[in-house]
């Protein structure tokens, strides 16, 4: 495609207004392809945010007490979360990630493995992480960790790609090679394949788990002027009782 061609794309992406990006307030014509397989109408051309991140937006705007003043743990910070979050003076904010060569994250962001939080017991009212465990070598130690350093009567978002298909999480320790990762989980720095079983290993770490059916709160025309994605609407709000 010459240059010519895609200055005019990315202009009629611009100033279109068939989607909005709840996370930047952005109109636009179409969401930008993303992921592999590709997915359409995916990533935000302004703010790079994709489905799994307006998803959660969206359930935090619909329910905004979960952010009256809490003390919220937010893992690998995607950036409108990070800046619409540490600019609240009702949110004591702790961004936090296991930092990796070539990841850039926002200033201010703290170094924490998840297997191993550095934070005492019943510290937080909230944690947020989304699609991170999927990478981490122990989830369920990482689920019991969360687990711990929520006060009782606190909640956690805890998201990852799940195989809607298959009934149970597919984990083999022969897997390691970065060729083997894609063919078996979908990508190359994944762990694991999580399956429909997810809400049982929350719960084996002590949590009560509501499975959310957000994405059809939300009517079809809305769906698609969101850019949400139908396969992965579910949100597994954790609580600590």
């Amino acid at each position: 495609m010459n240059l010519g061609i895609r200055r005019n794309l990315r202009r009629w992406i611009l100033k279109g207004n068939n989607v909005y990006c709840p996370c930047c307030k952005q109109s636009f014509a179409t969401f930008l392809p993303a992921g592999k397989p590709i997915r359409l109408n995916a990533s935000c051309p302004f703010c790079g945010t994709v489905e799994r991140h307006r998803l959660i937006w969206l359930f935090l705007e619909q329910n905004p007490e979960k952010l009256l003043q809490v003390k919220l743990l937010h893992i690998a910070p995607e950036p409108p979360f990070f800046d619409s979050f540490k600019n609240r003076r009702d949110i004591h904010y702790f961004p936090a990630d296991k930092f990796m060569k070539g990841h850039k994250y926002p200033s201010g962001t703290k170094h924490v493995d998840v297997m191993s939080i550095n934070y005492p017991d019943n510290y937080f009212n909230a944690v947020i992480c989304n699609h991170v465990l999927e990478h981490v070598s122990n989830d369920k130690q990482a689920m019991k960790e969360f687990f711990r350093v929520l006060k009782p009567g606190s909640w956690a978002i805890l998201q990852v790609p799940i195989a809607y298909t298959n009934a149970e999480t597919f984990e083999d320790s022969n897997i390691t090679t970065p060729e083997d990762r894609e063919k078996y989980y979908g990508q190359n720095d994944h762990l694991r394949l999580f399956g429909r079983d997810y809400p049982e290993r929350l719960r084996e770490a002590g949590f009560d788990v509501d499975c959310i059916d957000f994405v059809n709160a939300f009517s079809m025309e809305d769906r698609l002027r969101y850019g949400l994605d139908e396969k992965d609407g579910i949100i597994y709000l954790c609580k600590k009782n």
